[in-house]
């Protein structure tokens, strides 16, 4: 009788497949984090692109050359 390999999945085994639970992926709160930072920053490039926000909106529309208080 042949004695069974000492590790029976090495036989087939190609590298490709899904991860089993390696002990080094990343924190779920760096996920957490990252995901948010690009939502924060896809927000403000479209405000941005969209004219919703950014140095022409404190203006006035004249370009800003209109003095905010008059001295007498």
């Amino acid at each position: 009788m042949a004695n069974p390999p000492p590790y029976p999945d090495s036989g087939d085994d190609t590298g490709v497949g899904p991860d089993r639970g390696s002990s080094t992926s990343t924190p779920r709160w760096v996920k957490v984090f990252v995901i948010i930072a690009v939502v924060v920053v896809l927000l403000f490039v479209i405000l941005l692109l969209t004219g919703g926000h950014g140095p022409g909106r404190h203006t006035g529309g004249d370009g800003g050359n209109t003095p905010s208080m008059q001295h007498p």
